[in-house]
Formats: structure tokens, sequence, C-alpha cells
């Protein structure tokens, strides 16, 4: 059981109880909340309220967040295309399509399921039960390369140059309209979006900076296949910072328009080279995986 209180502030006077807490609140979707409200986990100034109730300043807000009881995780035999593995970490290219971590809707089929099988007990423990060695992570429909650690030390090495932003993370995607530029960057700051909690957005409130270096790699009338250089890693970055610019992903039904020119399973975008100081050796390492073929198919059709 987790307990936590906040205090509504002049900023805060009429926003709504439950959006101000699932903005303040990570865990918690705007409809947990009101689940939440709904089954008397959250009071406000000792008294039940409801999920519509607008704040007024130095209004306290109690949240009491039950203990979740959490699914078994098991091992599955899945095929793992495997670029190198040693004793501290294990570098894999994640096929489009897969969820790399067991989330709600999500307990099988996972590469946590598929590295449980294939390590064992070799993977680092701090992430939890849930996320066994996962140091980052790219989206289900994002293909690409991805680093596991094996042990405690080395995922604590690895995460520590991700906060650095010391590690290389280039992505190829294609983008809709054409740019003026070559290359450029874009400092905006990402975090909930404030409408819809279950999409990020670029916003000044509750955010962190995030900073993505993009290039053009070829123009194709209307599209452009680009490179996409991560420096900080915020969840989807790369697609909310390129809509935020006029260039949402091509296939990318959450950040671009709904009405697409193909039928893609998701977003046009690879994870195509990581590298980063191998946690033991100290020497500096890097893996470059293809376009997969879905990749590759549809832009012999962008070129035609």
């Amino acid at each position: 059981m987790g307990y936590f209180t906040f205090g509504a502030e002049q900023d805060d006077i009429g926003c709504r109880i439950d959006v101000f807490i699932a903005e303040n609140m990570e865990s918690l979707s705007r409809s947990g909340v009101q689940r939440l409200i709904e089954e008397g986990h959250i009071r406000l100034n000792g008294a039940s309220v409801k999920a519509n109730y607008k704040l007024r300043e130095k209004d306290v807000i109690d949240v009491e967040v039950p203990e979740v009881k959490l699914v078994e995780i098991l091992p599955e035999d899945i095929p793992l295309d495997i670029l190198y593995e040693d004793k501290d970490v294990i570098i894999v290219n994640k096929p489009q399509g897969m969820v790399v971590h067991p989330a709600p809707g999500h307990t099988s089929g996972t590469l946590v399921n598929a590295l449980m099988f294939h390590c064992g007990d070799e993977l680092s423990g701090i992430n939890g039960e849930k996320r066994p060695g996962i140091v980052h992570r790219i989206d289900k429909d994002t293909s690409g390369v991805l680093m596991i650690a094996k042990n405690d030390t080395a995922h604590q090495s690895l995460a520590e140059q991700l906060a650095n932003h010391s590690i290389t993370r280039k992505y190829n995607a294609i983008v809709f309209n054409g740019f003026q530029e070559e290359e450029g960057i874009v400092d905006q700051p990402i975090g909930r979006n404030p409408l819809d909690r279950k999409k990020m957005a670029v916003t000044q409130k509750h955010s962190r900076r995030a900073v993505t270096h993009y290039r053009v790699i070829e123009r194709m009338g209307n599209f452009t296949l680009i490179e996409a250089q991560l420096e900080t890693g915020r969840t989807h970055q790369i697609r909310v910072h390129m809509t935020y610019i006029g260039h949402p992903l091509l296939g990318d039904l959450v950040y671009g328009p709904k009405k697409q020119p193909f039928k893609l399973e998701g977003q046009a975008l690879h994870a195509k080279v990581l590298g980063f100081i191998h946690p033991t050796t100290g020497e500096y390492m890097e893996f470059e995986v293809p376009l997969p073929d879905s990749f590759k198919k549809l832009l012999e059709r962008l070129k035609a």
C-alpha cells in the first residue's frame, strides 16, 4: 500500500482533481484515479470527493494506492536475434511488433519472456520482476537494436551512461513533408499530454528537457527519410518532436494524421545504431542493424 499527499497551489485552482492527480502520479492513469476515487482511496481535506471536483488553493489531497497483485512472468522459447552476448550484456535486434516488457494486456510474448528463457537467472534485477535486465526500451512498433544488462553492476553502468547522455542512439524514420534544411535540433521539453494522459507532448508543465538531432538522408516527394539521434531519451521522444516541427512519422496513428496513405503495422521508425562503453572492459562498442524488409519495401514504394 502506498500513501501520498498533495497540496493544491495557486496554479492548480480550477483543475479537476482526477486530472491533477494523474498529472502528478505517473503510475496512475486518469481512469485509474477515477476508480480509486469511487473506491474511497482518495480523500479531499479528509472527506470523500467526486472526480469532477475543481481544486481550490490549499486543498489537501490524500491518495492511497492499493498493492497490485503481480502476474507471474514466465520464460518463453521465443527466437532472439542476438548481435552480441557476454557475461555482462546482451545486444538484440528487436522485431517490430514485439513488446519489450510485460504490461497490462501484454503478459506474454514479450522480449522479457524470451530473455528469461535464454538467460535464465542471468539478468539484472534492478528494474524489478517485470523488467529484469531492461535498461532502456523502444516502442512495440519500433524495430532495432536494444541492450540488456545481465547483472546489477552492468545495469548501473549502462543506466549512468544513459543519464549522462553518452550512449549513441541513432534511428531511421520516414516522416511526412519535405525539409528546407539539411539538419537541425529540436530542444523542447516533453511531458504527459495534459489533455490525454496516454500521450506525450511538448509542454512546459511537469516535463523534462528533451533534445533530438536530425538530418535528412533522402527526399521522396511528400516524404523524407531522416536520421534522428537522441541526446536524451524521453518516452516517444522522436515521434513527439517530429510531430511538433510538422513532420509526423509515417504510420504513426497516435501523433500523426489518422488517415494514413499506407496500411502499416505501426510508425516507420527503426533503432539503427547503438553505442556504449562496456561496463567491464571500458571499451567503446557500437552495433548497427540493417532496416527490416518491411521498411525497405516501404522506401521502394515511396521512391517509385
